[in-house]
């Protein structure tokens, strides 16, 4: 990685074959997949005055429920399930960090019949699309629940399971991916919001308040900033934010080994509930309706919740696309540029770096991604077959 400074201006020049703008886990994991492919990579992060999607999230890595209206994204989301082993397992090797992912199964605990029709019925229709990937799922009763989780309160009447659902410790996963990214060939820049990105001769150079980067490639992985910084490179990403708030509580001995939606334990013992699904705009401010609604409902489904501390809470802003399904998308215009835009960045991490990575490395993404592109929003455009 070459770079330098003047000494005018105090500004430096990096120079890498991909910069990836954006160092959540979004990011972070396209850059992690770019560098095994030996790749120089700069990183430019905006730092923590950003809205932070990555703070927002229950660390699920979940496959039931997804995919209805698209069931390519089922299949997407599947694959990644199914790589998640591998890809914590490359992390610990290069790291020594366990990010603690299991893959149990996940339960989704309904709270009346009406709950659990709906909850059936949804996962009929998911399963009955065309082309939809087969992957086992089931609807329980109560007392098949009660088998699984003693513990649940008598308002349940079952739920639904699904054994590739599963979790991880998500603080430990970025962690472990930002480690692995201190490498010969890979420069992390904090504190560098990009401003304009420009294309001269064939390279991007994109401008920050304390530098300037060139690069082959540029990957757009910022989050919200993608729908500002897309036009620049001749793409559109029309994505808006979700307020998500969580609950924290102390650590416990483990007795939660499932998966859950909305309720999770950590490897170490904390306990999350949440999260709550709210067009709030740009507010990141916990509300107690909300979080005591939150609590509500965990203490309902799961009554041995109501004893404990909770030691901390936060809300976050999800990037959420028009149609709530991911963004993946090459520019026709400045080839070269790509975007990726989610909200599912745990449990897609393993595809963005084991998948996604490699097809920005060789300079182009499979056909079976075209279907995620931006221009499924413009009926004007035709999307690669």
């Amino acid at each position: 990685m070459a770079s330098n400074t003047s000494p005018q201006s105090g500004h430096s020049h990096f120079e890498a074959d991909v910069a990836v703008i954006g160092g959540g886990l979004l990011g972070s994991a396209i850059a992690w997949g770019l560098a095994r492919e030996r790749q120089r990579v700069t990183i430019l992060d905006e730092g923590d005055a950003a809205f932070r999607p990555s703070r927002g999230n229950a660390a699920l890595v979940w496959v039931q429920g997804k995919g209805l209206g698209m069931p390519e994204y089922a299949a997407w989301t599947y694959r990644s399930s199914e790589s998640w082993s591998r890809f914590a397992a490359l992390l610990k090797e290069e790291t020594g960090i366990d990010v603690g992912f299991q893959r149990p199964g996940g339960i989704d605990l309904c709270l009346s019949e009406a709950e659990l029709a709906a909850c059936a019925d949804g996962l009929k229709r998911l399963h009955n699309q065309p082309h939809m990937v087969n992957y086992p799922h089931e609807i329980l009763d109560r007392t098949a629940i009660e088998k699984m989780l003693p513990q649940i309160g008598p308002e349940v009447v079952g739920g639904s399971f699904c054994p590739l659902d599963g979790h991880c410790n998500v603080l430990r996963l970025l962690r472990a991916l930002q480690a692995s990214l201190a490498r010969p060939g890979v420069t992390y820049l904090a504190n560098h919001a990009v401003e304009r990105i420009e294309r001269q001769g064939g390279v991007f150079r994109l401008m920050t308040p304390h530098g300037i980067c060139e690069a082959e490639k540029v990957v757009l992985a910022a989050g919200h900033a993608n729908a500002r910084l897309a036009p620049m490179v001749g793409l559109s990403v029309s994505v808006r934010p979700q307020r998500g708030q969580i609950i924290v509580t102390e650590r416990v001995r483990p007795f939660l080994h499932y998966a859950m939606s909305g309720i999770g334990q950590t490897d170490d013992g904390s306990v999350l509930l949440g999260t709550s699904v709210e067009e709030a705009g740009w507010d990141d401010h916990v509300t107690t309706p909300v979080l005591a609604a939150i609590a509500d409902r965990a203490v309902r489904k799961l009554p041995l919740l109501g004893a404990l501390r909770v030691v901390r809470s936060w809300a976050a802003l999800r990037v959420m696309t028009t149609d709530g399904f991911p963004i993946y998308d090459q520019s026709l215009s400045h080839p070269g540029a790509f975007s990726a835009s989610c909200h599912s960045g745990v449990t897609l991490a393993a595809n963005h770096a084991l998948a996604l990575a490699p097809m920005i490395a060789a300079g182009n993404l499979a056909a079976d991604l075209h279907v995620f592109s931006a221009r499924r929003f413009d009926v004007s455009q035709a999307i690669p077959a």
